[in-house]
């Protein structure tokens, strides 16, 4: 039930992609804009049943999710769109809230927290404020399938050098697993690791900074660092690990121009998404 229960939270996510979809909820915030208030209460009774599931339901954390959804509608209302994504973002980022939830649930109800996140960053920013640059479309043309491979041969060989050089990662070696389990990997780690990643540091940060600063050498260098910090609390070497920013910030760099030059975040999550795979099947 746990995993059917997060299935249907990524097919949320995932039918916003559709233009349709996008341009329903659009018409009616942008109709109705009050009716933005709603996401709070739905998204902490979704959370509920996450809890429920997972045996762990409990006022005191029903009642920290529903904060945590209600404070950035606020932001959001007031049109403080940096603030609202970092308050979306950073209590995910430092597990606020861990010590309400028992031990056997924290990874479901972890996952189930993430996905609310993001549905609900989707919401403020596709719908209710209707954020220009986002790119959350499926890929349009062949350049949208062919920069992620471009920007692979690109950075892979950076990466294997400087992971190795710095002890990140061990020398290469052929896969162990067999070719089923490595396939299927590809499609958990895209719409588990990449696309919720791409949709935080490129649709949102990077496309706010941009919006701001305009598309400069120097905006694209500011976010990839702001997503390489955000690995300094990331195993496996000892925190803050230094080494997990160094390539994830040079990784940033790749993923950032690619989501510049295509016309789909998608795009930038398939490049994470083999940078990810790689490194998880042959290093």
């Amino acid at each position: 039930m746990q995993t059917i229960f997060l299935a249907v939270l990524l097919g949320a996510v995932l039918s916003l992609l559709a233009p349709a979809v996008q341009d329903r909820l659009r018409e009616s915030l942008r109709a109705t804009p009050r009716l933005v208030w709603l996401a709070p209460p739905v998204l902490t009774a979704v959370f509920a049943g996450a809890s429920l599931l997972a045996g762990a339901f409990t006022l005191p954390l029903t009642a920290a999710v529903l904060a945590y959804t209600a404070v950035p509608v606020i932001t959001a209302w007031w049109h403080q769109d940096l603030l609202t994504v970092l308050l979306l973002w950073l209590p995910i980022e430092f597990a606020a809230g861990r010590s309400l939830v028992p031990v056997p649930a924290r990874g479901f109800l972890h996952s189930a927290a993430y996905g609310i996140a993001i549905l609900l960053g989707l919401v403020l920013f596709l719908g209710f404020r209707a954020l220009p640059g986002m790119k959350y479309r499926a890929p349009r043309t062949r350049r949208d399938l062919r920069l992620p491979l471009v920007g692979f041969v690109a950075v892979a060989p950076v990466l294997v050098v400087v992971g190795i050089a710095i002890g990140f990662i061990p020398a290469p070696h052929l896969p162990v697993q067999p070719a089923g389990k490595m396939a299927a990997a590809a499609a958990i780690i895209f719409a588990g690791t990449a696309l919720p990643e791409e949709i935080l540091f490129r649709a949102l940060i990077q496309n706010l900074l941009m919006q701001r600063l305009g598309a400069t050498t120097r905006t694209l260098l500011l976010a990839s660092v702001i997503f390489g910090a955000a690995h300094l609390d990331n195993g496996p070497q000892a925190l803050p690990n230094w080494r997990y920013m160094i390539e994830a910030t040079i990784a940033g760099v790749a993923y950032g121009k690619v989501f510049q030059r295509s016309d789909s975040v998608c795009s930038s999550a398939i490049l994470h998404t083999l940078v990810d795979w790689t490194k998880h099947f042959w290093f």
